[in-house]
């Protein structure tokens, strides 16, 4: 049936209070930009359950960790746990005499089968590990298992087995059993041809194929799909993305997603220098049964938004803190486990306390150290800096004490206070070496850390007023490097160097302070209303007009259905930021028969209908 629809686009835009700097993907205009989180969440495995969408990711030596977040378009994401508080199965994850930097959790699998989320995930040193929950949200089961399995791909097959891809360069098969154990020996199905570092395996079967889903990689990464009709193969191999992308690196490592309304996307990562390794949303095309990453072989920037069925608000992951909870955000991890008992959010309510937990030598060493991501902005210039700020009250500190800001990776370097023979200093060390210091009476500092994605460069300064502030000391030259194998993390400490038993508290802690990076909200104009008006003229014939209204943006459908529900026409299928539209509806006119007819206007959640007559 053809039929010619005029629309008249009769308002502009309304316009909003956007950003200079924008830190969130959704540009609030229908389309996304990568990454679609500008912060460290590398290795990334997605799943959908229902219309939710679950994505987990490496961090290694901190806790609580093998962080979960959720979303309900794959753009927006908000946390929902941390799977694992704390791990329990080496001294050195205590910091007692070893550590684990550079180990820990690696690229996790994350599963639903049967009512259950599982993450299978492998350490270098201890092996193996299940955890297991009956909602995402936890509480999170964690079990070792007999051994380990690197890169871990968990597979649960439609016949009712059990199985994992797995290695490095040679990838294996292994059958397991309901407790997750091997019950079979590792079956070499694929060894990788191009060059060596073929890992990162996940596993699907999709059009009667058995997908391996794998990267070679690298810092210039790429992604290939393995298939095969049979999981034991013979496997074919393609490269489905070969591209360095918007950052300059290659787009690899990640999962495969069907949408409910069955679009396929991959979220996968980029590594993005010194503040460590970025999730990106990719658009997936199958062509002769291979899922083809991209546009035309590259990696998109700016897109279209997945179809998920409706619009979802913009959301941003927190960052700043006031301390007036009982319980930290979801977005801090201690370095290495915690000493609960030296730490509190209730000895003085509104703040963080953070006591001396032993005597240690260096800030590596140093245990409670309270760690988060660092989120760069999307911007041309990429020149504003990611800046961190802490109000931190000094007077219980003991002689030897150094407490403060600290940017941590290797090198590492921060700006705090060190308590020597009862005078207060400020100082900053970089790379462990001291580059300057000043010295302070008062009681309350103010210490912020200016990191610059641009340049991976950080400054620090210190005020005793919050607003006129001090430069001290040089600049960190920010690595990624692999002896820690995360981003750079801003991080609040206290450690004793002489006697434990000290404390600061810290009063807040806020990002990008007098920088506007307050996330674009969806389009919405408080002077409108959803309306849906009655067409004119009613009746019609040959033409009548139909007036609508959004107080939101977001996809829109206008449709047209006969007295007993069968659609006649759709006028509107597309997404419309806020304003007024009129539609006219013309030429289908001579196809239809005299009678009453309803249209239908389905805005997110908003719906309302009207009746038209049409006279022939």
């Amino acid at each position: 049936m053809k039929y010619v629809i005029y629309v008249f686009f009769i308002t502009t835009m309304v316009l909003v209070n956007v950003p200079a700097q924008q830190i969130q993907s959704d540009n609030g205009d229908g389309t996304y930009t990568n990454p679609i989180i500008y912060s460290d969440f590398p290795d990334p495995d997605v799943i959908r359950v229902d219309s939710a969408y679950y994505m987990v990711s490496t961090t290694m030596f901190i806790f609580p960790g093998v962080t979960i977040l959720k979303s309900y378009d794959l753009v927006n994401w908000e946390y929902c746990s941390n799977a694992v508080q704390r791990m329990d199965f080496s001294p050195c994850y205590n910091l007692d005499g070893c550590n684990r930097y550079a180990h820990g959790q690696w690229a996790t699998s994350l599963k639903y089968h049967n009512g259950t989320y599982y993450l299978l995930f492998i350490t270098l040193d201890e092996g193996g590990f299940l955890c297991s929950a009956k909602k995402p949200e936890g509480p999170w089961e964690i079990k070792k298992l007999p051994r380990g399995f690197y890169d871990p791909g968990l597979f649960f097959d439609d016949d009712g087995k059990i199985y994992v891809a797995h290695g490095y360069s040679t990838i294996n098969i292994t059958e397991l059993d309901t407790n997750f154990v091997a019950k079979s020996t590792d079956a070499i199905v694929f060894t990788g041809d191009i060059r060596s570092g073929l890992e990162g395996t996940h596993v699907y079967k999709i059009h009667g194929y058995y997908y391996l889903y794998c990267t070679y990689g690298g810092g210039d990464g790429f992604q290939v799909a393995l298939r095969s009709k049979n999981i034991y193969g013979p496997y074919e191999e393609k490269i489905v993305i070969r591209d360095n992308g918007n950052l300059g690196t290659g787009i690899h490592q990640g999962a495969l997603i069907e949408t409910q309304s069955g679009e396929w996307w991959s979220v996968i990562f980029q590594d993005g220098g010194a503040f460590g390794r970025f999730p990106t949303l990719q658009p997936v095309t199958w062509q002769d049964d291979w899922p083809m990453v991209g546009v035309n072989g590259k990696g998109v920037v700016t897109y279209t938004k997945p179809n998920v069925g409706r619009v979802y608000p913009v959301t941003v992951l927190p960052t700043s803190d006031e301390f007036s909870s009982t319980k930290l955000g979801m977005q801090w991890g201690w370095n290495h486990n915690p000493d609960s008992t030296k730490w509190s959010l209730t000895q003085n309510p509104g703040y963080l306390r953070l006591s001396t937990a032993k005597v240690v030598s260096n800030f590596n060493d140093a245990c409670n150290t309270l760690t988060q991501r660092m989120f760069a902005f999307h911007s041309a210039l990429r020149t504003t800096p990611t800046t961190a700020t802490m109000k931190i009250e000094v007077d219980s500190m003991h002689d030897g004490d150094v407490g403060g800001l600290a940017v941590f990776q290797n090198p590492y370097a921060y700006i705090g206070i060190k308590k020597t023979n009862g005078i207060k200093y400020v100082i900053m060390v970089n790379n462990g070496i001291a580059r300057d210091s000043a010295q302070v009476t008062a009681s309350i500092v103010y210490l912020r850390a200016s990191a610059y994605y641009s340049t991976s460069s950080t400054s620090f300064f210190y005020s005793l007023n919050n607003q006129s502030f001090t430069k001290l000391g040089n600049d960190l030259s920010m690595q990624f490097n692999l002896s820690i194998f995360t981003g750079n993390k801003f991080c609040l400490f206290n450690y004793a160097t002489i006697t434990a038993g000290g404390y600061v508290d810290v009063d807040w802690f806020r990002t990008n302070e007098g920088i506007q990076t307050t996330a674009v909200p969806q389009e919405h104009d408080k002077s409108r209303s959803f309306e849906l008006r009655q067409n004119f003229p009613n009746p019609f014939n040959p033409s009548t007009t139909i007036h609508y209204q959004l107080a939101h943006s977001g996809r829109v459908e206008l449709k047209v259905f006969d007295l007993f529900g069968r659609e006649v026409a759709t006028l509107v299928n597309d997404y419309k930021p806020v304003g007024s539209y009129n539609v006219q509806l013309s030429d289908i006119t001579t196809q239809l028969s005299s009678g009453v007819y309803y249209y239908l206007l389905n805005a997110g959640n908003s719906f309302q209908s009207k009746k038209m007559i049409y006279i022939k």
